[in-house]
């Protein structure tokens, strides 16, 4: 099997589990995008997958509704961040200056990447202890590598 053979595999298993995991909460993966990289000969994921950055989904109650009426889709993803970005001058253009975002939209933006984490895992969002970042990153990765070993 050639690396683009398995690439397309790995593509094809990673999105049939996301497509099944949103399904069970609601939730139609549309589409995503998966960045993968070589490691010692080996393929590997190289970045998140199935979020907001990466991923559109759309809700599966009112779906057909929507799309019989001709109706925009209602989302979890980031391109209302886009569409926000655009109708405030900024579209990534070399010499573009990025707006400030309110903190109000800013909030919005976190509200709706809490939907999408609650809506997919089922769980209640909790909101962690800012005070040490560097701390929590630290055990968080200490962690992970005590139960992977």
């Amino acid at each position: 099997m050639t690396i683009y053979e398995k690439l397309e595999l790995y593509t094809r298993q990673l999105f049939e589990r996301g497509t099944e995991i949103a399904a069970k909460q609601g939730l139609i993966l549309v589409d995503t995008k998966y960045e993968f990289g070589l490691l010692n000969g080996d393929i590997i994921l190289i970045d998140e997958i199935h979020t907001p950055d990466s991923s559109r989904y759309f809700y599966e109650d009112g779906y057909e509704q929507r799309q019989a009426e001709n109706i925009t889709q209602k989302q979890l993803s980031k391109e209302f961040v886009r569409q926000w970005l655009i109708e405030n001058g900024f579209q990534g253009l070399e010499g573009q200056e990025m707006p400030i975002m309110p903190d109000e939209f800013v909030q919005v933006v976190s509200n709706r990447y809490i939907e999408l984490f609650e809506k997919i895992t089922g769980k209640s969002f909790q909101k962690p202890d800012n005070q040490d970042i560097p701390m929590r990153i630290d055990l968080n990765i200490t962690q992970y590598l005590e139960s992977n070993t």
